[in-house]
Order: structure tokens, then C-alpha cells, then sequence
């Protein structure tokens, strides 16, 4: 069959257009919705046991807009409340959080926010010396490369310590991808709580070895210690909530 010269031409642009198109990337969506769930051995909020060193079960939502804007909501059972304080109720922990992420120069990333620690119904405040176990905390995250500094300061009382606004906590993580979906995370943080009649300060240290698998699926085995003291952390009848301890979690996104 003879194609004519105008023929020729139309499926020319034609081809043309289907590879452009083809080449083509798919537009970045305006924001994210993602889920996780998981459980923890031993739930530790910076290297301190939240749940008396028993089991946790963890879920989360997180909103991410491709301007660096993001919220979320993280929740896990907890019982130091009612072990450690020695309240009727509290049992659960609500983090509810938002910021905004970007770039300052290449390779060099910052995080700012605003995160609420929730603790639904607890009644830490009923107990002489202590007051209502909510928290607010600000803070501020640099990254390059593979390390991330972050400080955090709490605009209210520190997990139902009195007169303990203004605690801070300043930590130094590294991210070491080991190939094969293995990472290595060596992390040291400090904790100082203020106008406390017994010294809470303290330091921390872990090192996380983590395993992705794919399809949603991680695996973590944390070892970890503090140098917390007993006079604050141990109370009658329960260990020291900063002991050294191994802790290992799985979790799944989607």
C-alpha cells in the first residue's frame, strides 16, 4: 500500500505524541494518606518503658502535602500512669501532631512542629504531687545526610510532673543503610526535666537494627540503656523504667 505525503506526516506526529506521552511522568500527588499498626515487646519513649516492660499494641494516620506540610495521630496503650503515678485511670496514649518539612540547602533538611501527648481520662493530677499526665512539646529537626539532630521543649507540665514546663530533650540519630533492606541507627538523646525535688535527668542511648521486607512489612530489635536514676524511676514493687533492656517490634504500613 502507498502512503501519501499527508498520511505520512499524521502518523508521524502520531508516534511522536505517543512517546512523549510515554515519557511522560505521572504528576505528584497533592498530599498522602498512609496507615500504620504494629507491636512492640517493650514500649520505650526515649529509652523509658511506658508500659512497665510489657507488650504494646501501636496504630497511626499520617497526612503528608507535597508543600512539606503534614499531620498525624499515633496511639498505644501505656501503664506507667497506673503504675509508676499510682492513678486510677490512664491507659492509653493519643499523640497528635503537625509541622512542615523542606530543604535549606541540598542535603540539608529541617522539620519543625508541634506535637500533644494525650492521655485520655487519666487521673495522675488526683495524686498528691503530680498533675495531669497531657504533655505539649515543640520541635526542631536538622538532617544531612545520613544524621539527624532534633530538640524538643515542652510548652507544658512534662508527663504529669509538676512545675515542669520547660523540659527538654536533645538527641543525635544516624541512619546507616547496611543493603538488602537493613538499616543501623545508633541514637544518644538527654533529657532534663526542671524544678524537680528528685533529679530526672538523664541520658539515653540505643542502637536499632532494622529490617524492611517489603510490601509494607519492618522489623526492628533495639538494644538500649539510660543512666536513669532509681530515686525517680523505680518506685515499690517495679524495676527501673530506664533499665537496659532489648526490645524488638514489627510494624506494617499502607
Amino acid at each position: 500500500m502507498k502512503l501519501n505525503q499527508t498520511t505520512v506526516l499524521v502518523l508521524s506526529a502520531l508516534l511522536a505524541s505517543s512517546a512523549a506521552m510515554a515519557q511522560t511522568k505521572a504528576p505528584e500527588p497533592d498530599f498522602t494518606l498512609s496507615y500504620n499498626v504494629g507491636v512492640v515487646s517493650d514500649y520505650r519513649f526515649r529509652a523509658i518503658s511506658q508500659t512497665s516492660f510489657k507488650p504494646a499494641l501501636q496504630a497511626g494516620v499520617d497526612f503528608a502535602h507535597k508543600s512539606g506540610f503534614y499531620l498525624g495521630a499515633w496511639g498505644s496503650n501505656v501503664a506507667w500512669i497506673k503504675d509508676y503515678v499510682g492513678a486510677a485511670d490512664g491507659s492509653l496514649e493519643v499523640d497528635l501532631y503537625g509541622g512542615y518539612k523542606g530543604e535549606l540547602v541540598k542535603d540539608l533538611t529541617f522539620d519543625i512542629g508541634l506535637i500533644a501527648y494525650q492521655y485520655p481520662g487519666n487521673t495522675a493530677a488526683k495524686v498528691a504531687g503530680f498533675v495531669n499526665a497531657n504533655t505539649t512539646e515543640i520541635y526542631g529537626a536538622l538532617s544531612y545526610g545520613v544524621v539527624t539532630a532534633k530538640y524538643s521543649y515542652s510548652t507544658s507540665n512534662f508527663i504529669a510532673n509538676s512545675n515542669s514546663s520547660g523540659s527538654a530533650y536533645v538527641e543525635v540519630a544516624a541512619t546507616l543503610d547496611l543493603g538488602n533492606g537493613f538499616t543501623l541507627t545508633p541514637h544518644i538523646g538527654h533529657q532534663t526535666i526542671p524544678n524537680q525535688a528528685i533529679n530526672g535527668d538523664y541520658t539515653d542511648y540505643s542502637l536499632t537494627l532494622a529490617k524492611d521486607f517489603g510490601n509494607g512489612f519492618t522489623a526492628t530489635i533495639t538494644a538500649l540503656g539510660t543512666n536513669a536514676g532509681d530515686a525517680f524511676y523505680k518506685v515499690a514493687g517495679y524495676d527501673n523504667l530506664g533499665k537496659s533492656a532489648l526490645a524488638v517490634g514489627v510494624k506494617y504500613s499502607f
